[in-house]
């Protein structure tokens, strides 16, 4: 991004709020509505052009809020304490455990070396280990793990006499973008998958007072994750990628050398692998076992955010088998390696939550609803397939969590207008905030393959507006025709 537009993007964004507050005047705006629209388009404006970094950015709610008469200070910062960021912080904790102890790592080489030595075999399994690994751990963490395997891998066919140049060029690019790809499309499915989830998340919660269960998110959700991964692996290795070598055995060899390197399974990996499992079922089963007992059982109590803090929290518990200098056990998780935690984000969602506070109790949202009235004769088609383009093609160059959190609080009271089911405007441009695939900067992990130097900006663009325009129309047919019947609602019909 050009120094350029961040100098403009410093100076528009407190130009906007003060001419906002000083002659923006509206009927039917309160004073305090004045001010969050103000504070946003502030906000909005710094995070799309990056004027500072967007962490920093995220504080901005915690000054302008209170300062304009919005928010007091102390609901802003509730938001910042939100029950959605611990539920990242426990589930994170978790998956540095599991990175710690390279549990992940194992995963996807036995993942991968299971699928065999064709090439195009080959990149099934990169893509189904990484999309596995993103559904649970950070997309971005998941890239970056998974970047050294792919590049070993490629080095090995290359090394083939008989594998041409051009053929270990395609295959590198083909890989590449098939870790990119999949880490973006395995978050989709569960709700700690990628950060939009959650957002939707907590505004829903925020806006409405309705909790989205971990299964019914995934029942939803995991379907498309895996329809949108195997037409994303069909599209690479036969439509955007042509290959005349389809097997090599040296891959195969490498992926056996880097398994024999992790040794057997380690006790620490073992009782990781153990806490990782029960977490996930404790998440899938919580509703039905809830269902079973009284509401005044202390099981009723347990929601998705305890069971992923006593996750994280155990593993300071448990001891390792290594010792440290003083002759003493480490723990499996110590907090010298849990400050990796992505602080940037948790911000980032403490600001989103704390916008779709400002605009339910200032009425913002309602007054929103009501300029909204144009947009009564639109068919929900036209209106969603609108959303959805726009969203995906908007977060190639923005951050699709900065996005969401702006974009959310405003489709909430558009459904009002609309007369629909908010979740099926707010799902599609949630869903579609994850299926950038055309630039490096779009998301973390199309920048990490970038980095690789396998792929050019034009190989990225050219193959990646295809996956954009196939992720638009199967985000579309899942919201439009699926998501009514999976979560039992009428689409047509405001229902809050």
């Amino acid at each position: 991004m050009s120094l350029k537009k961040r100098d403009i993007g410093l100076w528009i964004g407190p130009l906007v709020f003060f001419l906002v507050r000083l002659f923006f005047n509206p009927d039917n705006l309160s004073d305090e509505g004045n001010a969050v629209l103000a504070a946003t388009l502030w906000i909005g404006i710094w995070w799309v052009t990056e004027a500072i970094p967007i962490a920093a950015t995220s504080l901005l709610p915690l000054v302008l809020f209170p300062l304009s008469g919005a928010l007091s200070l102390e609901d802003v910062g509730s938001s910042y304490g939100h029950k959605y960021i611990f539920l990242y912080i426990g589930g994170f904790i978790l998956a540095l455990g599991i990175e710690k102890w390279n549990l992940h790592k194992r995963i996807a080489l036995n993942i991968v070396n299971i699928i065999g030595t064709d090439v195009k075999k080959v990149i099934l399994g990169f893509m189904i280990a990484t999309a596995f690994l993103s559904m649970w751990i950070s997309n971005t963490a998941t890239a970056v793990m998974m970047l050294p395997i792919g590049i070993a891998i490629i080095k090995k066919m290359k090394d083939l006499k008989s594998t041409p140049e051009n053929e270990n060029k395609i295959f590198g690019k083909a890989l590449m973008l098939s870790i990119a790809f999949s880490a973006s499309i395995g978050g989709i499915a569960t709700p700690i998958g990628t950060p939009p989830n959650l957002v939707f998340a907590g505004v829903i919660m925020e806006l409405y007072e309705v909790k989205i269960p971990f299964w019914k998110w995934i029942f939803f959700a995991l379907p498309i994750s895996i329809f949108l991964l195997s037409i994303s692996w069909y599209y690479l290795t036969n439509i955007a990628f042509k290959f005349s070598k389809t097997n090599f055995k040296r891959g195969q060899n490498e992926l056996s050398m880097q398994l024999e390197k992790l040794g057997k399974i380690s006790f620490e990996e073992r009782l990781v692998g153990v806490i990782f499992g029960t977490t996930a079922l404790a998440w899938i089963l919580r509703g039905f076992v809830q269902k079973l007992f009284p509401e005044n059982n202390f099981l009723s109590k347990i929601d998705d955010t305890i069971i992923a803090l006593v996750s994280g929290l155990s593993l300071f518990l448990f001891n390792s088998t290594i010792k440290t200098k003083d002759n003493v056990r480490e723990k499996i998780m110590n907090w010298d390696y849990a400050v990796k935690l992505p602080w940037g984000i948790l911000l980032l969602f403490g600001a989103g939550f704390a916008i779709a506070k400002g605009f339910k109790a200032s009425g913002l949202a309602l007054w929103i609803a009501d300029g909204m009235t144009q947009l009564e004769g639109l068919s929900l088609i036209l209106i969603l397939l609108i959303i959805i383009a726009s969203v995906n093609f908007l977060t190639e160059i923005t951050s699709n969590v900065a996005t969401i959190s702006m974009l959310l609080p405003i489709l909430a009271p558009a459904a009002l207008v609309l007369d629909v089911h908010p979740y099926v405007i707010m799902i599609g441009a949630t869903l579609a905030a994850s299926c950038a695939f055309m630039l490096p900067v779009a998301t973390p992990p199309n920048a990490v393959v970038f980095g690789s130097n396998y792929l050019k900006i034009s190989d990225m663009a050219r193959v990646g507006i295809w996956m954009n325009i196939i992720s638009i129309i199967i985000v579309f047919i899942a919201v439009y025709y699926l998501l009514p019947i999976i979560w039992n609602f009428e689409a047509i019909g405001y229902p809050f």
